[in-house]
């Protein structure tokens, strides 16, 4: 009895040795540099309902935020700037303003992830969060060179993760027009790397 409760002591030992180990190694060792950038356009009606609550989304350089008024949309477009397997890691951001009270809520760096469908934001406190799920691709097609691999992600539907994002959102913004169950914007991912 106490050879068999040593043996499984030191497998435990070896066990948290060998995730120490492994914890230790970095987590972006195959990051590369990438170009291209992640865009989307707001649906149908939100713009109108977040303008109603006094609600507007502002670029954080280098990204941007293109307002049309004839089709009452909003468009973000975000410089890639690098990608670690299906990860796709943004330049600057976005924010929602209450353009009354003065509270927002800003989503800087943003990571594009095709496989896990989610779009993680790096939030003023500094920690990761996941906001926004990527519900559906509809199209996606390679493009590659001799020196590059371009990937073309199209018709990225997305929407806020889950009520309790949204309920946050509402809550740090002071309003209640967001929510997990409408589609909040249609976009595109466009990447390359060198190969």
């Amino acid at each position: 009895m106490r050879l068999t409760s040593l043996i499984a002591r030191s497998s435990c030992v070896v066990a948290a040795t060998l995730l120490a180990l492994v914890s230790a190694l970095p987590a972006s060792a195959d990051e590369v540099p990438a170009e291209g950038s992640f865009t989307f356009t707001t649906g149908p009606g939100i713009l109108p309902a977040w303008s109603s609550a006094g609600i507007s989304l502002v670029g954080v350089s280098p990204g941007s935020v293109i307002t049309n008024t004839s089709s009452n949309t909003a468009r973000v477009v975000l410089p890639l700037v690098a990608k670690a397997g299906t990860a796709n890691a943004a330049a600057g951001g976005f924010r929602f303003l209450n353009t009354e009270s003065g509270e927002s809520f800003r989503c800087s760096n943003p990571t594009i992830d095709t496989r896990a469908r989610v779009i993680d934001c790096v939030l003023p406190s500094g920690y990761n969060s996941t906001v926004f799920a990527i519900t559906d691709i509809n199209a996606r097609a390679k493009a590659d060179t001799e020196s590059t691999k371009t990937t073309i992600f199209q018709g990225m539907r997305i929407q806020i993760i889950n009520r309790e994002m949204a309920n946050r959102l509402n809550q740090e913004l002071d309003t209640n027009v967001f929510s997990s169950s409408v589609t909040m914007a249609q976009g595109s991912l466009v990447v390359t790397r060198d190969r």
